[in-house]
């Protein structure tokens, strides 16, 4: 039995001022970006949960990237209705705090083809339709009340809060109602339009209720879904009142330690780099990192410089509020050869843009401007707008080399159509940070990758430009699609370590030993393999590579059994692998209590085969959560052995998260890491540690411009 129910019809409407026909296949539709999402606001019992069904016509040149249409609340939090990963989703939460959600997903649109897609929701059961005929449907219970829904956002063309998930394209006759469609009904709204549908609307949005700048959309029989446009300006460029790191959590879990990883993230993920660069010319260290907001509700990208001459650091900079809490989406940073700071902000999959900015003038924090980078495709150049785990590097006289994520499975479909890969590695470069090159899979084995990457320049070796050699290198684990005796599938369940490198700038990689590699790999067994740690039972979460006086590359990461915390999983062991120009060596420098503890290396001495790592290694007051107590430690025999050269850290208060090397480091700003409590949101300080064993905190309040860090510990003198 169908209910009574309540139709918002946001229908065909353009600004060229082109009437759309109502039902079928549109000429033309609303062009929707970042810059173009409407939104309503949901009264008080508007809405049904447990019976209503969503509409739309939608045509897009961005299939792969994940576009909400129709959407209340947060991604994943209420409904959505929009294109991820692969499909077009009709999803239903559980209830409002659980973060418990499923869905029922048809097929992706043709890129620039009008599709028309249904969902509805009955209380029990979730259906899609895609060019009116039923592709899925899943069974679920969902215990959300319409009183859950009063007051929230629905947004066209994208999600909240802010400018999520926007759609790039048109979209056309979106519809809700209270109630649930038949599957005739259905079939008559793909052929006929509205009126082909048994349940007259009691609102629609056409053209004709559009205002003429586009920042209005009324609604025809009903004002109480009249609709306005949402402003997202990407570029904040003010001054923040002193440094607050973000705390953020992934994934809760049922024991005492609460989360998966947690705590301070300012600095986080190890596979962002780098945080901070310093320039000898002007005697200043330069940083980014991920900020919150005074609310301490949402992540600001923020920047900020350290001068060595007076030891002040200045106020912090802002330049885009990411609207989300989610520290994947961190800044990392890098200069150009005239001193400009560039400031790329990631995202966490395509649900968000990603910028970059940069400083309008030489070694100066001040002030930035947004850039609109672009990318080649083919024979085109396309925005550039959207980018996971950044890992950049200027080059002297070449510019830009980048090694990053995507999640456009398209990449890849060519060498495999059947891939299920979700994190593939690639890499793409650019001359001036504008136009950057077509982007180059590397490594699309099964689910995907994480990696860490490494430009290196070799001083006695020269490329065929008489220039000095740079050598690309990435080290990276994979993520098992197949179940292999306990262990299970997916990024909880990563492992192996692999290795493999590039000499002309990216064009041709090849394996430590010189064996030439055809990208992207696609097989686990691939010659890159380092090591099989799939074999052995273990995980791997690999956190630096780096190069030796020798140009030989040195790895550190962890073991252990599982991606739980607690001492179940271990135990686990900081492990490095070292190339000595004919064999893998392999070392462990300790045991550590969590799988995500950093740890980066300094190689300043390696000619003389002293090499330092500074990491949380050590227990925290929340042992086996994310972070510790950092420490320093040194090997004399090239990596081989390890000794605990300085305790940086000890009796804190909440632990020690992420330490990370800064570019071309100075003694005097040697490593910049946050602090956070592992087990509950708290607040995130920013410290920064001299070569010398000094430890430094950031001001989280600031009256003046520049001020002084805190000395928080000498090491040395305990």
């Amino acid at each position: 039995m169908y209910r009574k129910c309540l139709f918002v019809a946001l229908a065909a409407f353009c600004l060229m001022g082109a009437t759309c026909s109502e039902g079928i296949e549109p000429t033309k539709g609303i062009p929707c970006d970042d810059l173009h999402v409407y939104s309503t606001t949901l009264s008080k019992d508007s809405f049904n949960p447990g019976a209503f069904s969503v509409a739309a016509w939608v045509k897009t040149d961005r299939p792969n990237e994940s576009q909400g249409v129709l959407d209340v609340g947060a991604p994943s939090k209420f409904f959505s209705f929009y294109l991820y990963t692969g499909g077009f989703r009709m999803l239903m939460a559980k209830d409002v705090q659980s973060g418990e959600y499923t869905q029922a997903v048809a097929p992706l649109p043709q890129r620039g083809v009008w599709t028309h897609y249904v969902g509805s929701y009955d209380g029990k059961t979730i259906r899609v339709y895609r060019n009116g005929k039923l592709v899925q449907e899943k069974q679920f219970v969902s215990e959300l009340k319409s009183a859950d829904f009063a007051d929230l956002p629905l947004r066209i063309g994208g999600m909240d809060p802010g400018v999520q998930r926007p759609f790039f394209g048109e979209i056309n006759d979106a519809a809700l109602w209270n109630c649930v469609l038949s599957d005739e009904d259905v079939a008559q709204l793909y052929e006929r339009g509205v009126k082909g549908v048994s349940e007259k609307p009691i609102a629609l949005w056409n053209v004709k209720g559009l205002s003429e700048d586009g920042e209005e959309l009324r609604s025809n029989g009903s004002d109480a879904f009249d609709a306005t446009r949402v402003s997202f300006e990407p570029l904040l460029n003010q001054k923040d009142s002193g440094y607050r790191g973000v705390w953020y959590y992934n994934q809760k879990i049922n024991n005492e330690y609460v989360y998966k990883y947690s705590g301070g993230m300012g600095t986080y993920p190890a596979n962002h780099y780098p945080f901070s660069v310093y320039r000898p010319e002007v005697d200043k260290t330069f940083f980014c990192y991920g900020g919150f907001d005074p609310s301490e509700t949402t992540l600001w990208h923020e920047v900020g410089v350290y001068d060595h001459k007076t030891k002040k650091v200045s106020r912090p900079t802002v330049l885009v509020d990411k609207m989300t809490e989610d520290a994947h989406d961190n800044p990392v940073m890098s200069m150009d050869d005239e001193g400009r700071i560039w400031v790329f902000s990631t995202s966490h999959g395509t649900g968000r843009p990603s910028y970059i900015h940069r400083s309008v003038r030489p070694y100066d924090v001040s002030e930035f401007e947004l850039v609109e980078p672009t990318k080649t495709v083919g024979d085109e150049k396309v925005p550039m707008s959207n980018f996971s785990y950044f890992q950049v590097w200027n080059v002297p006289e070449r510019g830009f080399i980048s090694l990053f994520t995507t999640y456009d499975r398209s990449f890849v479909q060519k060498y495999d159509p059947d891939t299920k890969v979700q994190r593939i590695l690639a890499t793409t470069s650019s001359a001036d940070g504008v136009d950057w090159s077509e982007w180059k899979a590397l490594a699309a084995i099964e689910i995907g990758h994480y990696q860490n990457a490494r430009v290196h320049y070799s001083l006695d070796k020269k490329d065929a430009d008489g220039k000095p050699l740079v050598k690309i290198g990435t080290s990276f684990n994979y993520h098992p699609a197949v179940a292999k005796g306990n262990r299970g599938t997916g990024l909880n369940w990563r492992t192996n370590l692999y290795y493999m490198e590039s000499n002309d700038l990216g064009k041709t990689w090849q394996t430590i030993d010189g064996k030439p590699l055809e990208t992207p790999l696609l097989s686990s067994d691939s010659p890159a393999l380092v090591r099989n740690y799939e074999d052995e039972n273990l995980n791997v979460y690999v956190t630096d590579l780096e190069y030796d006086a020798q140009d030989r590359p040195i790895i550190g990461y962890v073991t252990s059994k599982g991606f739980e915390s607690g001492p179940e999983m271990g135990p686990r062991y900081f492990c490095v692998a070292h190339w000595l120009g004919d064999k893998w060596e392999f070392s462990t420098v300790c045991e550590v209590d969590n799988n995500y503890e950093l740890g980066m290396f300094y190689m300043e001495e390696s000619d003389k085969g002293v090499i330092r790592l500074i990491g949380c290694l050590d227990d925290g007051p929340q042992a086996y959560n994310t972070g510790g107590e950092v420490s320093q430690w040194v090997s004399r025999d090239n990596g081989k052995t390890w000794e605990k050269e300085f305790q940086l850290t000890e009796k804190s208060a909440v632990n020690q998260c992420f330490p990370r090397r800064t570019i071309d480091a100075s003694p005097d700003f040697y490593a910049f890491w946050a602090t956070g409590n592992g087990r509950e949101k708290s607040i995130s300080t920013l410290r920064f540690s001299t070569k010398d064993g000094k430890v430094y905190e950031l001001p989280r309040e600031m009256k003046d411009d520049w001020e002084s860090p805190t000395l928080i510990r000498d090491a040395a003198r305990p």
